[in-house]
């Protein structure tokens, strides 16, 4: 399998693409500047360098024609308006574009969950940033592409803990970023996930485990 990743020099990009490695898959990716591109090709790992905001579908498409998936982990985290409608909104949509014109049938997307702190009064541009990614969420659903978003909860540094709950619906709390990215680098390598939305949130169910129970039956 080789995986593309939009965003390989954020958090969960990077910790995502040392999983799968560690599984024998092929990662390529998406990356902002030259020096992280040398740091990740020093690894062994091919990068591009380009700027979402201003990348066309053809030289995306380019990018990860050959792969076999897409995994969308970048994002602006709710700052300004214009950054948001780039990388959450727009860089998306190119994405998916790109995905369709490079033949890429499978797009997985990490977004939010849509009620997290609904108990807090949030300012315009963290509104405007849950709607964008909605939006996002409905493009990718869309799209005709065999498509999974994945929905964490508050992200941590903490150390992961292997152990999580997943499902179509789960409460909001917080999750490590490293199970994060065991839980998508699991997700992926299971080709039965396809057409679901899945929140992920901290639980005691092992990762392999809770992954398989979420396995539609034909």
């Amino acid at each position: 399998m080789q995986v593309f990743i939009i965003g390989m020099s954020g958090a969960i990009g990077g910790l995502l693409a040392d999983r799968l490695r560690d599984r024998g898959v092929v990662v390529r990716g998406l990356v902002r500047g030259a020096n992280q591109q040398a740091d990740l090709q020093s690894k062994g790992v091919e990068a591009t360098v380009g700027n979402l905001g201003t990348m066309s579908v053809d030289e995306l498409a380019r990018a990860v024609e050959g792969s076999d998936v897409i995994v969308y982990t970048a994002g602006s985290n709710g700052g300004a308006r214009d950054i948001t409608d780039t990388i959450d909104g727009n860089g998306v949509s190119t994405a998916l574009k790109a995905a369709e014109q490079a033949g890429v049938r499978r797009f997985a997307l990490v977004s939010v969950f849509p009620e997290s702190w609904r108990e807090r009064a949030l300012g315009e541009e963290v509104e405007h940033y849950f709607a964008v990614k909605k939006a996002a969420d409905v493009a990718v659903t869309r799209s005709g592409l065999d498509w999974l978003i994945l929905r964490p909860s508050l992200l941590l540094d903490d150390p992961g803990v292997g152990t999580i709950s997943l499902g179509p619906a789960e409460v909001h709390d917080d999750i490590a970023r490293e199970d994060v990215a065991d839980t998508l680098a699991e997700l992926l390598c299971e080709p039965r996930i396809s057409c679901q939305i899945l929140e992920l949130n901290r639980g005691t169910t092992p990762i392999g485990k809770a992954v398989a129970a979420n396995v539609r039956s034909v």
